[in-house]
């Protein structure tokens, strides 16, 4: 029975680190709004070593359309705004001398499109997790049935886990459903 238990937990536990990656993924995925996590995929060349821009900067948003990004050292400031660029993620930084000031531009209808198509995908691929962890647990419960724990039991013990997996990926659903929502939303 403990081993069911501890089956259960830990598919569980696997199946909530996939919705987990999921909203983290869905935190890269701009929706028109300047948030400072867009930046978050960004690597500095800091004295020889690369280094998160969230490290050698102060990143804040004055408003919906703008990000600045404030160098703890003035010399950083070319070497920020390449590794912006070089980020590749649409953005064309401005340096005014003290900082760096980034127009987050308004989406277009294709580039809405292409964002939810990219949502999707991370949903997808956090649905393979969630139904990768349901596999592996069945297995598990399988190994423990040819062990010697009653049928009954394992039956139980793989609907709890189909429970879980259908719990898992309806709330995958639902923040597809959002996320699409706010890329959509104009």
């Amino acid at each position: 029975m403990e081993e069911i238990e501890f089956i259960l937990d830990s598919t569980k536990e696997s199946m909530s680190g996939s919705v987990a990656h999921l909203e983290k993924e869905f935190l890269n995925i701009r929706a028109g709004k300047a948030t400072p996590q867009m930046l978050g995929g960004v690597f500095v060349d800091y004295y020889g070593s690369q280094t998160p821009l969230s490290q050698v900067a102060n990143i804040n948003v004055p408003d919906a359309r703008t990000i600045t990004v404030t160098p703890w050292e003035k010399n950083m400031l070319q070497p920020i705004e390449k590794a912006i660029m070089m980020a590749n993620i649409g953005f064309n930084p401005m340096n005014n001398g003290d900082n760096i000031i980034i127009s987050v531009p308004p989406l277009t209808e294709e580039r809405r499109r292409e964002l939810v198509k990219q949502a999707k995908a991370e949903a997808e691929d956090a649905k393979i997790g969630v139904r990768n962890a349901r596999k592996d647990a069945n297995t598990e419960i399988k190994k423990l049935e040819k062990d010697g724990v009653s049928e009954d039991l394992c039956k139980n013990a793989e609907e709890d886990v189909q429970k879980l997996t259908d719990t898992f990926i309806k709330k995958i659903d639902e923040h597809l459903a959002i996320k699409e929502a706010e890329i959509m939303k104009v």
